[in-house]
């Protein structure tokens, strides 16, 4: 019987990953500052503001990636590593 429960929970657990990432913000930019939260109506007061039109958030030229390429490497890794396990497993089982 608890051969039978296993895609059902496995369909339930990805059914509720979907959805709470669905509620997780996304970060848009738009060019309308009026409708931005926290958006100045004023002129530009701040050292160095003085473009006339909305900006986007200046993120640098050096920014490190290393840490993204370690994780991201380390979670296709442990994926590709579960994913073999689980084939091995099932290749054992129909023996």
């Amino acid at each position: 019987m608890t051969v039978a429960r296993r895609p059902l929970l496995t369909a339930t657990a990805a059914a509720t990953l979907l959805a709470a990432l669905w509620f997780v913000p996304s970060a848009n930019a738009t060019d309308d500052p009026a409708g931005a939260p926290g958006a100045r109506s004023g002129p530009a007061t701040a050292a160095g503001d003085t473009a006339a039109g909305p900006r986007l958030a200046d993120t640098g030229t050096g920014t490190d990636t290393t840490p993204y390429l370690i994780g991201g490497v380390a979670f296709l890794g442990i994926g590709a590593a579960l994913v073999s396990r689980s084939a091995r497993r099932t290749d054992a089982l129909s023996v």
